[in-house]
Parts: structure tokens; C-alpha cells; sequence
């Protein structure tokens, strides 16, 4: 195994990830990213270069902002390592080959809705259109088997989360159902339907923990994408063998 490779993915994932927090936290309240230096959202000072290196900023400066002393979300390194860790992961599992850049491309992809819906509890959809053509255009040349998987399965996520938004009457939002129509391509129709079983069954264990532990009451909203994200990346990584073993056991 290269280890320099999966250092390198490791270094670069976190670089991105802390790109993606800006995108995330941006996006969706219409604040420019692309030119703009990042700032504290409670003071407005505008961060310096030793302030903005990946994981490493959060731990030496305790994670407080430098100038205000106000804590700094755990949500920043969360995401900056995690997408360190599930680069590297993607180059390890799928190796140098083209299907390394739909994994690169959707784990960024999860990693922007993370970030958004946890602030906002909102998946924007220029995130969402912005990674559409790409997916597209990526399952044309890197295609499922068979072919028409892909528009199968972007049929089947969509059509399902519809279906349980008209039967809830909105107790799950219009992105993720445009999200499952998104990944839905990526994924295929078998592993979009695994993905919204994973995510409903975290949903399920996580909420109901937290309305044991009396953070969230019965009937507050919490975000949903987390748990889309972290079904869907299991099934990219391994739905294929938890399928296999599935249908073994019956």
C-alpha cells in the first residue's frame, strides 16, 4: 500500500474540508465565499493564516476564537478531518482509477449538506445543481451495471422521498428528497434504497436518544441529511457486500 498517497489524500481532504465548512455556512444564507477572507462569525475579525490550518488551528487555539474568546463549533474539525479521513478511505478502496473521482466528488457533496443542514437544517440547491451534471456526466463514462441504474436510481430516491413527504405532510424537507434524487445516480436503485433504511435507522436510534436525554422535544425537527449522508457513504463503500449478506440470510 502507498502510503504517500493516502498522506496525500489525507492532507488535501482536509484542506477541502475546511473549504467545504465555507461553502456550507455560506451557500445557503447568500454570502460570498469565492473572495471574501474567512471571519468569526461572532466578531467579524477576520482570521489569520495560522488560524485557518485544518484540525490543527481548533486544537492549539482550545477551541476558541483567537480575538473574542467565544467557542468555536466542534462542526469545523469534525468536517475538516472527516473529509481527510474519507479521502484517504476512497483512494484506498477504489485506487487510482476514474471511479476515484466520483468518490471524491461525492463525499464532498456530503460533506457541504452536513455542514449546511446542521446550521441551517437546509441542503441548498445550487449545491445540489452544481454536483447534478457532474454526477451525470461521471456514471456516462463510469457507468453502473447495468447502464440504466443510474436513472433508476435517481427515479427511486426522488419518488420515495416524495411519497413520505405527502404522507407525513412535510416532516421531511424538499432537499433531501432532491438529494436522494442526486445520489440516487451515483448509487444506483439497490443501494439508494439500503441508504434511506441506514438513514432512517440512525435517525431513529439518535433521535430517540436525544429525546431520552431531554435535548430535543417530541415533534422538534432535527436534520436529516447527517444521517443521509452517513447511510450513503456506507452504501457507496460497502452496499454491495451488506446486499449480498442480506439476501444470504434469507
Amino acid at each position: 500500500m502507498d502510503y504517500f498517497y493516502i498522506i496525500i489524500f489525507f492532507v488535501f481532504g482536509t484542506v477541502f474540508g475546511s473549504f467545504f465548512n465555507v461553502v456550507g455556512i455560506r451557500v445557503p444564507e447568500k454570502i460570498p465565499f469565492h473572495n471574501d477572507r474567512s471571519y468569526c462569525p461572532n466578531c467579524d475579525n477576520q482570521l489569520r493564516f495560522y488560524e485557518l490550518i485544518p484540525v490543527l488551528s481548533y486544537m492549539f487555539q482550545r477551541g476558541k476564537c483567537r480575538s473574542c474568546k467565544v467557542n468555536i463549533s466542534f462542526i469545523y474539525p469534525f468536517v475538516e478531518l472527516s473529509t481527510g479521513v474519507l479521502f484517504a478511505y476512497a483512494y484506498i478502496h477504489v485506487g487510482l482509477q476514474l471511479e476515484l473521482i466520483v468518490a471524491i466528488l461525492l463525499i464532498s457533496l456530503f460533506m457541504i449538506v452536513f455542514v449546511s443542514d446542521m446550521f441551517y437544517m437546509l441542503i441548498p440547491n445550487k449545491v445540489l445543481l452544481f454536483f447534478l451534471p457532474l454526477f451525470i456526466v461521471l456514471r456516462i463514462f463510469i457507468p453502473l451495471d447495468p447502464w440504466y441504474d443510474m436513472i433508476i436510481g435517481a427515479g427511486v430516491g426522488y419518488v420515495l422521498l416524495a411519497i413520505i413527504i405527502i404522507i407525513s405532510k412535510g416532516g421531511m424537507g424538499a432537499g433531501d428528497m432532491k438529494l436522494f434524487g442526486v445520489i440516487g445516480i451515483v448509487l444506483g436503485w439497490k443501494n439508494i434504497l439500503l441508504t434511506f433504511f441506514l438513514a432512517a435507522l440512525f435517525g431513529a436510534i439518535v433521535g430517540g436518544s436525544l429525546m431520552i436525554l431531554k435535548r430535543v422535544k417530541k415533534g422538534e425537527p432535527i436534520p436529516f441529511g447527517p444521517f443521509i449522508v452517513l447511510g450513503a457513504i456506507i452504501s457507496y463503500f460497502y452496499g454491495e457486500n451488506i446486499i449480498k449478506m442480506y439476501l444470504s440470510l434469507i
